[in-house]
């Protein structure tokens, strides 16, 4: 049952990321010349990390993000059921935000300023892929490596770490949003590309595997770099007695699993 809680935690977090990010932007608009909309996207993004960390984070952790929880998989953290389970949850919760948009824009008349649901894209970068990949894999990357270092049983944080990751989520998007509105998730980009295509914005859905390669590669480059960074140095005169004890092990290892074959 705990774990149905989960992904049940990871799909209302994911849709009210979407919901409120978003749904701020299609309010206020995201052009770079316009500072006020600019921020409070970035703004409205980053506190919605704040607000469910506090709410599931006891839950699931509340990665509401692939990126993070493939980062969080590849270090360990996450069984590969788990993994899937959350990556699921969260698309759908994307839609499902996505959709709640569609009904409050439709019934209300309201113009969406970013005349796409909120959808990442390249205009920012001139339509350039390489450009568009290279913004996602470091803006993801920093933002991952915040998440790891933060959260890490290794170290005492305290009760802080929820705002410091909504604070990190804000200043990518400062950066981010002028160039490819910031995705750093593939579960945040891919209802509202769809959703944008269902009404005749193509743009978003053409460049969607950007908003998926990019954050997914940012990611795992992140969990490779903090395993590396996290893990203990071993003085040189140590080297030796370090290698034979391994040594030892993995015979002693050897030795049981042969035992239990003949058994």
């Amino acid at each position: 049952m705990f774990v149905t809680k989960k992904y049940v935690a990871e799909f209302i977090g994911t849709a009210v990321l979407v919901l409120v990010g978003c749904g701020t932007a299609m309010v206020v608009g995201c052009d770079a010349s316009i500072g006020s909309g600019y921020l409070l996207t970035a703004l409205a993004f980053g506190l919605s990390i704040v607000a469910e960390a506090y709410v599931i984070g006891n839950i699931s952790g509340c990665h509401i993000n692939p990126a993070v929880s493939l980062a969080f998989y590849m270090k360990g953290d996450l069984s590969k059921t788990d993994f899937i389970g959350y990556v699921i949850a969260q698309v759908l919760g994307g839609f499902c935000g996505s959709c709640i948009l569609a009904c409050i824009f439709g019934l209300g008349h309201v113009t969406d300023l970013t005349g796409g649901f909120g959808a990442n894209g390249l205009a920012g970068v001139n339509g350039s892929v390489l450009a568009g990949l290279l913004v996602e894999i470091v803006l993801t990357f920093i933002f991952v490596l915040t998440i790891l270092g933060v959260t890490t049983a290794k170290y005492n944080h305290g009760s802080f770490g929820g705002l410091v990751i909504g604070l990190t989520l804000t200043f990518v998007h400062i950066l981010g949003i002028g160039l490819t509105g910031t995705s750093v998730n593939p579960a945040r980009s891919i209802a509202p590309a769809i959703f944008a295509a269902a009404v005749g914005n193509s743009a978003p859905l053409i460049a969607l595997w950007v908003f998926i390669v990019g954050p997914l590669a940012g990611a795992a480059l992140a969990a490779l770099v903090y395993k590396f960074l996290e893990k203990e140095e071993v003085p040189a005169e140590e080297i030796p007695e370090a290698v034979e004890e391994a040594a030892d092990a993995v015979e002693e290892e050897a030795e049981e699993v042969a035992a239990a074959i003949e058994d």
